[in-house]
């Protein structure tokens, strides 16, 4: 079984929750605008995180899954309000919250959304002090999200933005949340602090990991593999990790910040990029992360579970489309 098939597989106790944890309830167009995303699904990967995490300290998957739906919901909730604040008309597929409902509905949406995770995580058949704990690491992270999310916004605003400014927002708009679930599942299935905190620290780290090598997926990754445009980063002009690094070295490809561009502009970047040592330096960085996460699981013994977070780490970088 591949890690795609166990991601799936672990995915499925997660979808079979949400429709009796967030039901259609009155007023409906509220809880339809909040399962609207929710219900497109989704790789699962941070519910995911959080199981293997539950069963790899030794605890049961099922006592679980409301954490690792309450994970989704959170998870969800940064998508729709981002898609508000970014303008942005699909998601998942579909047509993203605010352009059916509006952008106030879209508010409301993800404002549910929220409140319900927090709602959620403290079901978890768990003892009442863990569940407590976990609460507290989901809302404390929910506020680190909006804090990595000010900082991007930010960022547009500014002439330069350092390689350690920007580290510092994906860490807090992206990397957190894996290192929430990995931590509440470790919480959830009873394991010692030093071993949750552990468990926090590889999410963390494999997130980071995750998400820089994202620019290099944007670049080198075909549309029709990826899911969206091949290069839109550079023709958007975004201030990513990739082109910080490159504009230290003086190497800017003639199509960034121009908002569209060719395939031959696309293979100028990559050659632009590659001569530079921007493509290498942020390869290398991605994979330096994510071994360092998979190192912090030396405090767990050796099962199929802890075997698997190792396997969806790897696959966070070298991810089957």
């Amino acid at each position: 079984m591949t890690v795609v098939d166990e991601i799936k597989k672990l995915s499925v106790p997660v979808d079979e929750a949400i429709d009796g944890l967030l039901p259609v309830q009155k007023p409906e167009g509220l809880y339809e605008a909040s399962r609207h995303i929710v219900k497109a699904g989704g790789k699962r990967l941070r519910p995911a995180v959080l199981l293997a995490s539950a069963e790899a300290v030794g605890g049961d998957i099922k006592t679980a899954v409301p954490a690792a739906v309450a994970v989704e919901l959170m998870h969800t909730f940064t998508l729709v309000h981002d898609d508000i604040m970014d303008n942005d008309p699909v998601r998942r597929g579909l047509p993203a919250v605010h352009t059916i409902w509006g952008e106030a509905g879209g508010i409301l949406a993800g404002d549910t959304l929220y409140s319900k995770a927090i709602e959620i995580i403290t079901t978890a058949d768990s003892d009442p002090a863990r569940l407590l704990k976990s609460a507290n690491i989901l809302s404390r992270t929910c506020v680190e999200v909006c804090e990595g999310q000010w900082l991007d916004i930010d960022f547009e605003n500014r002439d330069s933005v350092s390689a350690d400014e920007y580290l510092e927002m994906i860490e807090k708009k992206t990397a957190i949340l894996f290192g929430a679930a990995a931590q509440i599942g470790a919480v959830i299935g009873g394991a010692d602090e030093k071993t949750d905190q552990a468990l926090y620290d590889f999410g963390r780290l494999v997130g980071l990991g995750f998400q820089i090598y994202d620019d290099v997926l944007d670049l080198t990754m075909p549309e029709e593999v990826l899911g969206k445009r091949q290069g839109s980063d550079i023709f958007e002009g975004k201030r990513t990790l990739l082109m910080i690094h490159a504009a230290e070295k003086g190497a800017i490809p003639r199509a960034f910040g121009k908002g569209s561009g060719t395939k031959e502009d696309i293979d100028e970047a990559i050659q632009v990029l590659t001569d530079s040592g921007s493509l290498d330096y942020v390869k290398n960085l991605a994979v330096g992360f994510v071994e360092d996460g998979k190192a912090k699981l030396d405090i767990l013994p050796d099962s199929p579970s802890k075997q698997l977070l190792k396997d969806m780490a790897d696959y966070m970088l070298y991810r089957d489309f």
